[in-house]
């Protein structure tokens, strides 16, 4: 059985299998830098909370590369099946994905999380201010950050997304539609998908605007 880019369930298993023991610690070191980003945006949600009386934050999800999506992608950008090649050459095996209420949020947090001495920058790539071609819209950051075992610290790498509802909602259904497996997908749909993305940026913009202003009249 192969998944949707080719490469095949028991290529990967047998990497896996070559490489248990390294392979297994490797993932839980990038478990453990999800779990402090994520804390991260956790007490910079209760902070904003207690300043401002709301939570920026609607929801935050982890999640780790699977085995096949990983080998894959090795293969695609030429290195070889090693575990160095995991940890040296890709950015994304750990993901935290970070919903906010408001477009000025994203950038607040992200601001936020990169003042942090502990955080360093490594790629910056703003899709809101640029959106994809098909309308994708989000501010994604590769991040380093140190995780502290036993006996040693590691900067492990974690991407970052932050986006608002709007952009979840859009993004979430988009990649539904696109890879399903039973469905055609025509150049109507990408038109329909892409002016849908249009509808939501412009309804974040709207939003965001209402937001100023309940805030400037409540100022008065």
């Amino acid at each position: 059985m192969e998944n949707k880019k080719g490469i095949s369930e028991s290529k990967a298993l047998q990497w896996i299998e070559e490489q248990s023991k390294p392979f297994v610690k490797l993932m839980s070191y990038y478990r453990c830098a999800m779990m402090e980003i994520e804390t991260k945006f956790n007490v910079l949600n209760e902070e904003f909370s207690l300043e401002h009386d709301r939570n920026p934050i609607n929801g935050i999800k982890t999640r780790l590369k699977r085995v096949p999506s990983i080998v894959d992608k090795l293969g695609r950008i030429g290195l070889p099946v090693t575990i160095e090649s995991v940890e040296n050459g890709l950015n994304d095996v750990a993901g935290v994905r970070v919903i906010c209420s408001f477009i000025t949020d994203v950038y607040t947090l992200a601001e936020s999380l990169l003042s942090q001495d502990d955080i360093t920058l490594i790629d910056r790539k703003d899709y809101i201010k640029s959106p994809k071609p098909n309308g994708y819209r989000s501010l994604h950051l590769i991040v380093s950050i140190p995780i502290f075992l036993a006996h040693e610290k590691r900067e492990m790498k974690v991407e970052v997304q932050l986006r608002t509802i709007a952009m979840d909602f859009w993004a979430s259904l988009e990649h539904q539609m696109r890879y399903k497996k039973t469905a055609q997908f025509t150049a109507e749909m990408e038109k329909e998908l892409s002016d849908c993305a249009m509808e939501s940026a412009l309804l974040d913009v709207r939003m965001d605007a209402l937001r100023k202003s309940v805030l400037e009249g409540g100022e008065k």
